[in-house]
């Protein structure tokens, strides 16, 4: 069976196996998904140096995941730590739960933003970039970020919620998007739970990516 493996940037195995069941979930025995954790990253990646960090032991776990065999990769941080350097390492598809998530909601010409716990200033100006360089700067209508700790957040799944579903009112009212994604691998829950408040989609990222790889290696 094809193997799909998903790294997880940081080191939080609890968010590691919440983010390979859901793929799991939606592989639907499909491919067999695997999840590996980079245990000498930080738990949370909140900002520029933190995701630089982590990409050396992104691109030294895929590297070895596609040796042993993976059909494809999955970096699971929004941040998409070391994509491009893993794709010039391995021969397989890699895929990015951001890169996915930014495909996925401007599907169709939708007018798309991004709700999002990280406030780092250069971090929120990479979403634009990114936006730019995959031709969607006119459909990208901006990030809306929670106020508050992200650490404390992630570890307090109502203020969380509460927090996110504010952020998206605002994306949605003020910044007229059509769909939001919801950026970051450890928000994936809280995704999940929101998306019955709202009437347009919630961009899930780890699930653009799922649907992304199976794509590809459906048509392999």
């Amino acid at each position: 069976m094809a193997r799909l493996v998903l790294i997880n940037p940081n080191s939080n195995a609890q968010v590691t196996a919440a983010m390979t069941a859901l793929a799991r979930r939606e592989a639907a025995g499909r491919v067999q998904v695997e999840g590996l954790s980079n245990t000498g990253a930080p738990a949370l990646l909140t900002t520029p140096s933190e995701i630089a960090t982590a990409a050396a032991g992104v691109i030294e776990l895929g590297v070895v995941a596609a040796a042993e065999g993976a059909s494809a990769l999955m970096v699971a941080a929004f941040g998409d730590p070391a994509l491009a350097e893993l794709r010039e390492r391995v021969t397989i598809p890699v895929f990015g739960i951001a890169e996915s998530a930014f495909h996925a909601a401007a599907v169709n010409g939708r007018r798309f933003g991004i709700a999002t716990i990280t406030p780092d200033a250069e971090l929120l100006a990479s979403f634009a970039q990114k936006a730019q360089r995959l031709g969607y700067a006119q459909q990208y209508c901006g990030t809306r970020v929670t106020p508050g700790n992200p650490t404390e957040l992630v570890r307090a799944p109502a203020a969380l919620d509460a927090a996110l579903a504010e952020a998206v009112r605002q994306a949605v009212t003020e910044d007229n998007a059509t769909a939001v994604i919801i950026g970051g691998g450890p928000l994936t829950e809280a995704a999940l739970r929101l998306q019955p408040r709202f009437d347009i989609p919630l961009i899930v990222p780890v699930l653009a990516a799922t649907q992304a790889a199976l794509t590809a290696i459906d048509a392999d």
